[in-house]
């Protein structure tokens, strides 16, 4: 039984990640680039795309893919701003899949976008086995988790191109050690960006928004 489960699981990974190149060539051919962004729920995803619309809206034509189990209420928010959005539910899902990404992909002007953000559905378990088509893979981790959630859930950091410490404002208040943090990351991916911020204060996001700038350059 345990072989037969790996076969299946194999089978679908085989098939999303061919998928995923189909979406990741259509991009590349409209010369638009996309920035998958994993996360726990609540730790700022939302937050810092809003950010970095508000900093980029008048260089570059972005667009978001919004993933959630269910309702409109992050898609709204982006739309609000004049940004183009796409709203996909799993049901229940804990992750997007790249046919999901596919017709989200069809209902943008891809002639009229240069960067999208795909909001990954709040999960860190499931969401890093799945390739999407994106050209960066992204993950946040709020101060309020802890500094251990690398270890519970690695796969997510052990992919990821660059990891995001969001909410450092509320350093004091929670036991989360940003000395040692950096040396977790490092073993785990040591090619990985580590950046330290604050999505609400706006503290540290200068150094995310240059590492946008080098992945649209």
């Amino acid at each position: 039984m345990a072989a037969r489960t790996i076969t299946i699981k194999e089978n679908i990974l085989g098939a999303n990640a061919e998928q995923a190149e189909i979406n990741r060539k259509r991009l590349d051919g409209h010369h638009v680039r996309m920035i998958n962004i994993m996360s726990s729920p609540g730790s700022g995803k939302t937050s810092l795309i809003m950010q970095t619309i508000h900093r980029f809206r008048n260089k570059y034509r972005i667009a978001v893919i919004e993933g959630d189990v269910a309702s409109s209420i992050d898609a709204d928010k982006i739309t609000q701003q004049n940004i183009p959005a796409i709203q996909i539910n799993t049901s229940g899902g804990c992750h997007l899949d790249a046919r999901m990404v596919q017709t989200a992909l069809d209902g943008l002007d891809l002639d009229r976008i240069d960067l999208i953000f795909l909001e990954n559905v709040g999960n860190l378990v499931c969401t890093a086995d799945f390739d999407l088509g994106a050209h960066k893979d992204v993950v946040i981790l709020s101060v309020p988790e802890g500094d251990d959630k690398p270890h519970k859930y690695p796969v997510a950091f052990i992919e990821a191109d660059a990891v995001l410490v969001n909410k450092i404002d509320v350093l004091p208040y929670f036991d989360f050690n940003s000395d040692t943090f950096p040396e977790i990351i490092s073993g785990l991916n040591p090619s990985a960006r580590l950046f330290s911020l604050s999505a609400k204060t706006g503290e540290g996001m200068e150094r995310w928004f240059s590492w946008i700038e080098e992945t649209l350059s």
